[in-house]
Order: structure tokens, then C-alpha cells, then sequence
């Protein structure tokens, strides 16, 4: 610390590493979002060391690097890239599929810094009223002569170039499963033929260059490509599972060194021809050279000829490109190789960042929407429950303490004076305790439910002790009955729904736990099938995946605090109602004593023996309590 104070430099470099850097300015606020992207020319990605131009990039977007596919416009038409807020680039958008929440995009970058990964550039969405942008031709210099993406429904293969040199006859099919989108599926019984054209012409100067991506599936004799013109020739040949380039002229035919293809895996093959030299390329590398002497040449192609097996972005190009440029090619189309790097997407045009809490939610998948619906189902029947149950027991509470308070003012002799018979309105709504907390009378104690357990001993009393009879044993034990039943149903009325609460603290967590696992399962399947290894693609779809997790704790903290909270109300109510019990049966075993002792023709025992059944009673109660 000591060393970095007194080096003042070293330490302005920190700070300024400390300030946030400011966003860049806002292109078009008619566009809602969107997301930096930055170019990794250096050894961990494309590990080129010469600066290139107008080279065509390809964006491969899945739910691991973008999870907005529901805010794109059709087809993907408000998409627009900018190098800065002020230069666009050229894009075309070959496939975007928003069920399969996949994309493939190529956009026309101007210039490609070798060895540097710092190179960025905006990718913008969310505008479903613009016009679509897309410029197949545009992403493509001038020296590309010719493109097959091999679209789904073509019945020739059409060039995405300007100079539109498409098939002149083909005998392949459009198979959905290739490496960018579809891919053209040869069966060996012919290939694709394209008729000579200015564009295609090869000059020595220039050069030629050809590629394409290949999933040669058995060993065999074939052609991938070859030019023609008289005794002139350039091709790829497979002999077996053998790779040769060939050049023939009037001089002779020589050929590279043969490089064997791996059987059943997409690999990138390419041929260049210079004045002097020719180069056979495999997966990025220069795998065999051999000297030539190139001739002007006004080829026709054909491409394919016997083969069985893919190809997919078969290209030409009448310049020999240079290493670089096809290692470039070949590592940025293929998810094995993180050459574009996608960043954190942005919205509103704010410049005070993301909003990381957005982006999260964009990056659930359907399972996890499910198991946060759920989740939420269940966080608003407990709030229901919790608001009903807590306005219930406070009613309760105050019922209670306002029976009680009239109750202890009455004598043994006039014990039913506060007993009222319910009328209709109060019986209607007496089952649902929230609803009789909210819009009950309240006038006569409805809420208490020890009034209930009164207003039961008291109905008991009046069938069975009149003024007129005398209570015996049994008609106490049949009201002591009567009172715990109504102790019972008061408690089960006390803690009606409370097991709602109890699925809520218990099923909540393993919900958001099952929609965690399956975010993750989901998550490490795409980059399984996309092979986008890196943070950008991993996190955000981890993250929307806890996100079903935080969902489910929402459910159970709050469940639980407000479950132990009203537990304890319930407890505490029901042992009023236990004391109550016991204060009533001594009210009463109080009135049938003074009247026993009133009557001349009564058993002074069975009065004694009548106390004492009472007091085992409330003994008994009272341990009960206690224990």
C-alpha cells in the first residue's frame, strides 16, 4: 500500500479502474434493449495475429447467450448492430426460431484487430414496428463470388452474394440438422453444378479460394469440388477418408500432401490457390502446400460429385485468402471456439446500467415460469390465510376479554343471562370466521369463541336443570360432554387452513428446489447441444434457474414466521377455553350445592360426593393443562 501512495501514477491507474465505466450513448430510443458484444481475436479466441477487413461474422444465439427471443420482432427484422452510436453494420439474419429460443445471424464487421479482444459492437431489439434491415448481399466484399447457406425448401441452392450465381442443376436435398442452419445432403448419385460466370474467373494475381464445412460419414471416392476449364483444373478430392488439393494445367497435375478427416464430425476444409502455391486447410490449419504455377482460368464448378455425406456454407472466393482468414472463419462458426463474446443486455436506454433482476427473468426457461407460477399460487393463498387468520384471532382475542369481563359478574343463579340464541344472519356467516370477523354484528360477543362454548354448557343447562329438577351426576357429566365438544369444534375452527400454511413451509422450498435442478439440467443440455462453453452463456441461464429457489423460499419464510406467530395466538385462546370450561363447571356444581342445601329431603353425602366429583374435575383439567 505503502508502494502504491507513493507512486502516483500506478495509483491514478487504479482509480480510474475504480470508476464505473459510463454506458455508451444511446443509438435510437426507439429501441428498447440491447446487448454489447465483443470480437476475441486473441489466443483464447480466434488467435489470429493479422488485422482483418470486412470479415462476415456469425452470431449464434441461444438461450444461453440470449434469453429475449420473445422480445424480437418477426423473423428477427428490428435487429440492428452498431459499431458505435453513429456507424451500422451490415446483418442478415439466416434463421431465428423463437419456439426453439434459437438464432443464427451474420453480421459484416469492418475490421477484426489480430491478437486483441477488446473489439466490441451493439447488438439492438425490441422494436416491433421497424422494418426489416437484413442485407444478405451487403455483409459480403467484393471478393466473395459466391455463398450457399442451403435454406430449407430450395430446390436449387441460392447464392447469398450479390453476384447471385446460383445453381445451374443440383441433385441434393436440404437436410434441417447441419452446422448453420441447414445443410445440403449428398447420397452419392450427383452434386451441384454452377456455370461459369466473370465472377468466378481465377487470375494469378488474385488467387481462389474455396471452403466449406463437411460431415463425411463413410469412407469413399469423391469430389467435394473442383473448377474447370479445358486441361485447367483446381479440386478437393476424398480418397477414402484421405483430403488432397489438385492443380492441373497443361504442365501436369501435382497435388498437396493427403490429410485424413475424422468420419461422422463437422469439420472445416478449405483450398486456396496462389501464383506459386497451393495450400489445403483442415479445421483452421494449413495441412498441406504444394508448388504450382496458376493460370488465368474461366471455371465452371461442380460441387459434390459422388459424394455421401454434408456440406454446409460451401464459399468461393476469387482471392487466395489468407491463413488468418480461414483460421478466423473456422473458429468463429464453431461453438467450440468462444470468438464472440456476449455481454450483460441493457434496456430503456438508461445509462445507469442493466437491470440484472430483468435479465434474470428473461433467462427462465418454461419449466421455471411453471414452478414460479406455482410458487406463486401458493404465496397468495397463504397471505389469505395469514391476514384471515390474524384479523380472526385478534377478533377472537377481543371477544374474549369482553365475554369475560361481563362474565365475571354473574352469580351462580342467573349463570344464562348473557346467552343470546343466533339469529339467520349470524348462522350464515358463523362458518367462515374471517368473514364473521369482518362484516359480523359483533354486538353479542359472535367472535368469542368461549361465548360459543357458553352459549353450549348454558343451551345444555336449560334442557336438563330447570327450576323445577334437580341436576344429577349424569346430567353434569352429559353438560361437561357438551362443553368439550364445543372446546373441540372451537379449536378446530381456530385452526382451520392453518395446514395450508404448513404445505407452504415445506412444499415451497423443494418446488423452487425442483425448478432450480431442472434450470440447470436445461441449461448444461444447451451447451451441450450449442458447445458455447464460457461465464456469458452459463450464467445467466443459472441464474434464472436459482431464481425458481428464491421463489420458493418467498413462499415458506413468511409462511413460516406468520405459522409459529398465530400457532401461538391458538394456543393461548385454547387454554382460556380449557380454564373457561372448568370456571363454568364450578359456576355450576356452585348452584346445584346451594340448592342442595335449600332442600330439606336432601343426602348431605351425595352433596359431598357431588363436590368431589367436581373438584377431581378440575383437578384433572388443570393437570391436563399443565402436562
Amino acid at each position: 500500500m505503502k508502494s502504491l501512495i507513493q507512486n502516483p501514477i500506478t495509483l491514478a491507474v487504479l482509480l480510474l479502474l475504480m470508476i464505473p465505466t459510463a454506458a455508451s450513448a444511446w443509438w435510437n430510443n426507439d429501441w428498447t434493449s440491447r446487448k454489447p458484444l465483443t470480437v476475441d481475436a486473441a489466443t483464447t479466441g480466434a488467435d489470429i495475429q493479422e488485422t482483418l477487413s470486412d470479415v462476415p461474422v456469425l452470431l449464434r444465439l441461444h438461450t444461453g447467450n440470449f434469453g429475449y427471443f420473445a422480445e424480437l420482432a418477426e423473423h428477427g427484422k428490428d435487429l440492428r448492430f452498431m459499431l458505435d452510436d453513429k456507424t451500422a453494420l451490415k446483418h442478415t439474419v439466416e434463421k431465428i426460431d423463437p419456439l426453439a429460443e434459437l438464432g443464427l445471424v451474420w453480421v459484416k464487421l469492418p475490421t477484426v484487430r489480430g491478437g486483441a479482444s477488446t473489439d466490441s459492437f451493439m447488438m439492438y431489439y425490441g422494436n416491433a414496428n421497424i422494418a426489416d434491415a437484413s442485407d444478405p448481399q451487403g455483409i459480403y466484399d467484393v471478393n466473395q463470388a459466391l455463398v450457399y447457406h442451403f435454406s430449407e425448401g430450395e430446390t436449387l441452392p441460392h447464392d447469398a452474394t450479390a453476384y447471385a450465381l446460383n445453381a445451374s442443376a443440383s441433385k441434393v436435398t436440404a437436410d434441417p440438422a447441419g452446422w448453420i442452419g441447414a445443410a445440403a445432403k449428398f447420397d452419392g448419385q450427383g452434386g451441384i453444378s454452377v456455370d461459369a460466370a466473370p465472377p468466378l474467373a481465377i487470375t494469378p494475381d488474385s488467387g481462389w479460394t474455396f471452403s466449406t464445412w463437411a460431415k463425411i460419414g463413410q469412407d469413399q471416392n469423391a469430389v467435394l469440388v473442383q473448377a474447370i476449364d479445358g486441361d485447367n483444373k483446381l479440386a478437393v478430392t476424398l480418397q477414402g477418408t484421405a483430403l488432397t488439393a489438385v492443380y492441373r494445367n497443361a504442365q501436369g497435375e501435382v497435388k498437396t500432401a493427403a490429410a485424413p478427416v475424422t468420419l461422422g464430425q463437422w469439420q472445416h476444409i478449405a483450398v486456396t490457390a496462389q501464383k506459386d502455391k497451393l495450400t489445403l486447410y483442415l479445421n483452421g490449419l494449413a495441412v498441406g502446400n504444394t508448388p504450382i504455377n496458376l493460370v488465368a482460368m474461366n471455371p465452371s464448378l461442380l460441387v459434390g460429385e459422388g459424394l455421401v455425406g454434408l456440406l454446409d456454407e460451401v464459399q468461393v472466393a476469387k482471392q487466395a485468402r489468407s491463413g488468418d482468414w480461414l483460421k478466423f472463419q473456422f473458429r468463429s462458426q464453431s461453438p467450440d471456439f468462444t470468438t464472440v463474446n456476449f455481454g450483460q443486455d441493457e434496456s430503456g436506454g438508461a445509462a445507469e446500467g442493466p437491470n440484472y433482476f430483468v435479465i434474470i427473468l428473461q433467462s427462465l426457461t418454461v419449466d421455471g415460469w411453471v414452478v414460479i407460477a406455482l410458487c406463486g399460487v401458493m404465496l397468495v393463498i397463504s397471505a389469505l390465510v395469514i391476514i384471515g387468520k390474524t384479523v380472526a384471532l385478534k377478533r377472537a382475542t377481543q371477544d374474549n376479554a369482553a365475554f369475560l369481563k361481563q362474565y365475571r359478574n354473574v352469580d351462580a343463579e342467573h349463570l344464562g343471562d348473557l346467552d343470546r340464541d343466533e339469529d339467520e344472519e349470524d348462522e350464515e356467516i358463523s362458518d367462515s370466521e374471517f368473514l364473521s370477523s369482518l362484516i359480523g354484528k359483533h354486538d353479542h360477543f359472535q367472535g368469542s369463541p368461549i361465548y360459543h362454548i357458553y352459549h353450549a354448557g348454558v343451551h345444555e343447562l336449560k334442557i336438563n336443570f330447570t327450576d323445577s329438577s334437580v341436576l344429577t351426576a349424569e346430567g353434569l357429566n352429559l353438560v361437561r360432554t357438551r362443553l368439550d365438544a364445543a372446546v373441540v369444534r372451537e379449536t378446530q375452527k381456530l385452526n382451520k387452513n392453518m395446514v395450508l400454511l404448513t404445505i407452504a413451509i415445506s412444499g415451497g422450498p423443494f418446488l423452487g428446489l425442483l425448478g432450480t435442478v431442472l434450470g440447470v439440467m436445461i441449461t448444461f443440455a444447451v451447451i451441450a447441444a450449442t458447445g458455447d462453453v464460457n461465464t456469458n452463456s452459463i450464467a445467466p441461464g443459472i441464474s434464472g434457474a436459482l431464481l425458481a429457489t428464491v421463489a420458493g423460499l418467498a413462499v415458506a419464510i413468511p409462511a413460516l414466521f406468520a405459522y409459529n406467530y398465530l400457532l401461538t395466538q391458538i394456543k393461548d385462546i385454547t387454554a382460556d377455553m380449557h380454564v373457561f370450561t372448568d370456571e363454568f363447571l364450578a359456576m355450576v356444581s356452585k348452584r346445584v350445592a346451594d340448592r342442595q342445601r335449600s332442600d330439606n329431603g336432601l343426602n348431605v353425602m351425595f352433596t359431598e360426593e357431588f363436590i368431589n366429583l367436581i373438584a377431581e374435575r378440575i383437578a384433572a383439567k388443570q393437570l391436563g393443562q399443565v402436562s
